[in-house]
Formats: structure tokens, C-alpha cells, sequence
């Protein structure tokens, strides 16, 4: 993600590892939201730490949480869609144990990447206030993101509708 090098020198030193991580680096090979998943969860850290910071929250803690959230290497693009449904429920306990596997967790941010999905997945209810924001954080960037990676479509259909319309007000 080259806007992550511009970001601020405090939140790359408390993320730094794992956006160097063998494994986490792998993620910029899976296709997310139209982007790949590493820059979507580069995006979610970040937005998610800034909106910590300014409520006086652990913003240490979101950072690295939100950095995890989506940090699994399974890429469903080739699965039926019982398969991606299965995924989309259950990935935030994938995430969470291939993220135990490499990092020692917190509680909060074991809690942040469990309850990211919430009320999607409903496996539990966020438990603090940093797992509410990387929930709300991750559903705005993954609905910009998703919009963004279609806009070509979005313009086209624009387009076809506009020439609709005129056509009908010729008539």
C-alpha cells in the first residue's frame, strides 16, 4: 500500500511487524473488495486508529486489531456460494487464530478481530469500544471500496439510464 508510507512514523511503529510479516505480506495476493485484502486491512488499521486516538481510546491496541481483522490466507474466489457465505461468517475466527499463530494477542484485540462481522457473523458481541470502531471502520471502507472497485459499472449504468431518460422525454 504506497499511501501507508506516508502515514504517521507513531502508528508504523506499533504495526510495523506485522505489515512487514512474511505471512501478513502474503495478503497482497488476495483479491478483497476489489483491491487486495492487505490494503483493505491497511485501511481499516489506519482509519480506525485515528478515530481511537481522537476518542481517547487504545488506539495502540485498534491499530494492530484492525491491521488483523481479515488476516487469513484462504482466497474464495473459486468457491460456490454456500462456500463464500461459510467464509464470510466464519472468517473472523480464522483471522483470529492464524493472527494467535504468528502475534501474541490481547484480549481486546482477540475481541476486535473475533467481532468485526458484527451483526453479520453473530458469534459474539463486540465487547469494548476499539471493537465497535474497527466494526463500523471496516463496513464504511469495505462499502467505499466495494462502490469504488465498481464505479466503471456505476458510470456505464449512469450513462444507459441517462440516454434512456432523454429518449423518453422525446417522446
Amino acid at each position: 500500500m504506497t499511501e501507508i508510507t506516508n502515514r504517521e512514523e507513531q502508528y508504523l511503529n506499533i504495526v510495523n511487524d506485522i505489515l512487514n510479516h512474511k505471512e501478513f505480506l502474503k495478503t497482497k495476493e488476495i483479491k478483497h473488495h476489489g483491491m487486495n485484502r492487505y490494503d483493505h486491512s491497511a485501511r481499516v488499521s489506519y482509519y480506525s486508529y485515528k478515530v481511537a486516538k481522537i476518542l481517547g481510546l487504545d488506539y495502540e491496541e485498534v491499530a494492530r486489531g484492525g491491521l488483523l481483522h481479515d488476516f487469513f490466507l484462504v482466497d474464495n474466489k473459486e468457491f460456490s456460494m454456500k462456500e463464500k457465505l461459510n467464509t464470510l461468517v466464519n472468517h473472523p475466527k480464522y483471522a483470529e487464530a492464524f493472527a494467535s499463530k504468528y502475534f501474541d494477542l490481547s484480549a481486546k484485540e482477540k475481541d476486535i478481530i473475533l467481532t468485526h462481522m458484527f451483526p453479520v457473523a453473530v458469534h459474539t458481541v463486540p465487547k469494548y469500544a476499539e471493537s465497535w470502531i474497527v466494526d463500523i471502520v471496516d463496513n464504511i471502507v469495505a462499502i467505499f471500496e466495494a462502490l469504488y472497485s465498481k464505479r466503471g459499472y456505476a458510470v456505464r449504468f449512469a450513462n444507459v439510464m441517462l440516454i434512456v431518460l432523454i429518449n423518453y422525454l422525446k417522446i
